[in-house]
Order: C-alpha cells, then sequence, then structure tokens
C-alpha cells in the first residue's frame, strides 16, 4: 500500500489540533499568495517571493520561455505520437499550453492544488478552457497519482510541484513516484524538475531510481535546476536515431532538442 504525503497547502485541511478529542471542521487551506512580475516582455509568477515558478514571453503565450520548462519535454525523443500527457504543478501552463497546440489530437490534463493558480493561469497566461483535449483539475496531485483509474493510462508524466521556498519538490518519495510509474503504460516516461543545489536532490534522485528502471538528469540550467528523465522500462538508446529525431523536434517546434541528447549522451558515458 502506498504512504500518502499531502502537500504543504493540502495538510492545511486536516490540521486539528494536537490529540483533539473533539473532531473539528477542517481548516480552509492556506495558499502562498500568488504575484507577479514583468522584465523585458516576459510575465513571472511567484509565490509571493523571488523564486520565479513560472514564466511566459507576452509575444509568444504558447511558447515554452524557461530552458529546464523546454527540457521538460525530454520525451518526445522517445514518444512521436502520444495520447496522454499529464502535467503535475500547473506553474503558468507553459508545459499544458504547449502540449496542447503542439500535438492537435493528444488528451493534457494538468493537476494543481491552488485555485489561484488556475485563475491566475487563465486571466494572465493565456491557459485555454477546458475542453473535449484539455482538463485541468483543482486536486492534489498525491491523490491523483494514487487513483487506481489513473494507472497505466499516460505516456508521460511532467512532474514540477513546488511551494513558496522552491528549494525542492514537495512531493519527493519513492511511494510518489512509484505512484507516478504506476500512472504510466509500459513505455511510459517522467521528467521531474529538481533542485541541484538542495539536499532534496539527492533524496529524489534515490527514490527516482527506486521506482523506475532507468533514470538520467541533463545538464544543470538557470541557477540550479536539474531535470530528471525517468524511464518506466529502461530504453535503448541509439543515438543516432535520437538526433534524427532531435532535428524533427527542433524544425517543428524549435525547442533545441539536440542538447537534450547532447546530455542523454553524456549521462550515458559520464567518463
Amino acid at each position: 500500500m502506498l504512504i500518502k504525503r499531502k502537500s504543504i497547502e493540502a495538510e492545511a485541511n486536516l490540521r486539528s489540533g494536537p490529540k483533539a478529542a473533539i473532531k473539528k471542521a477542517p481548516r480552509k487551506p492556506r495558499y502562498a499568495p500568488v504575484t507577479l512580475s514583468e522584465l523585458d516582455g516576459v510575465r513571472f509568477l511567484h509565490f509571493g517571493t523571488e523564486w520565479v515558478q513560472g514564466a511566459m514571453r507576452i509575444r509568444k503565450p504558447d511558447a515554452i520561455e524557461l530552458e529546464y520548462a523546454q527540457q521538460m519535454m525530454a520525451w518526445m525523443l522517445f514518444n512521436t505520437q502520444p495520447v496522454h500527457v499529464v502535467q503535475l504543478g500547473l506553474g503558468t501552463g507553459a508545459l499544458t499550453k504547449f502540449c496542447y497546440r503542439q500535438f492537435p489530437e493528444l488528451q493534457v490534463t494538468a493537476v494543481e492544488l491552488n485555485p489561484a493558480v488556475i485563475n491566475i493561469c487563465e486571466s494572465m497566461f493565456k491557459l485555454p478552457a477546458n475542453d473535449d483535449r484539455l482538463q485541468v483539475l483543482e486536486m492534489d496531485a498525491l491523490d491523483f497519482v494514487n487513483d487506481s483509474n489513473n494507472h497505466a493510462c499516460f505516456d508521460a508524466l511532467q512532474v514540477d510541484l513546488y511551494d513558496a521556498t522552491a528549494k525542492g519538490p514537495v512531493l519527493d518519495t519513492a511511494e510518489f513516484y512509484q505512484a507516478c510509474a504506476a500512472c504510466l503504460k509500459d513505455d511510459g516516461i517522467l521528467t521531474v524538475n529538481l533542485f541541484g543545489e538542495h539536499p532534496s536532490y539527492k533524496r529524489n534522485l534515490k527514490a527516482l531510481r527506486f521506482a523506475f528502471d532507468c533514470v538520467m538528469c541533463l545538464p544543470e540550467v538557470h541557477d540550479g535546476n536539474v531535470v530528471a528523465i525517468a524511464f518506466k522500462q529502461k530504453p535503448a538508446l541509439d543515438f543516432t536515431a535520437l538526433y534524427e529525431r532531435a532535428n524533427e523536434i527542433k524544425t517543428q517546434t524549435k525547442l533545441p532538442a539536440k542538447s537534450w541528447v547532447n546530455g542523454l549522451k553524456a549521462a550515458a558515458d559520464p567518463s
């Protein structure tokens, strides 16, 4: 049985005081304030601190602005025709919007606990309304992956779960990553944004390697972001084919996919 660990915001629902003899009504969730900033034509999302939780170039709202977020699409190297992709942690909706626009037949689901984040994505970050292909769910990511109805359903999971401190993922246990793996099809892939300069980095890698057959990390970008790619089944790495696929991705999307292959090649042969 998987052990549940709620995010910080979700825990606020459960607090009723130490050893309370009378069960109290659950408190209203406490969320970090959602704030914005803009610089040089780019709009940034914050949770009341200087830490950036996502970004959008105002003149290109469907493009992926931040390099680490671009790397989160590295599963495209291995799957050219995904059926259903899930984003855990909406951020500015960059990955959700990109998947929705780039793959006209793709089912896209985003899971976000904080309703203010969903609202601001709709009003300030051009997130489309839900339709027959797009579903944005207001719920805890842990509840989503632990739901057996979601098991063996998805081609890719993109995990970017940070709170206001932005020091490491809110959900980082082996049990959480096991549940993520259970949600993937046999050839499914998870990409996750980690913080390489924080103690949570090694803890996450250990948990990922417990839950997945193969885990590889791309080179660090920005101020410590490291994207890990976790494969439910270890892939055969044909780098000639991967570079060809990277060229296709570059042509179709302008994403720097060749750098992803370079990173995988370095991870596969660190010498």
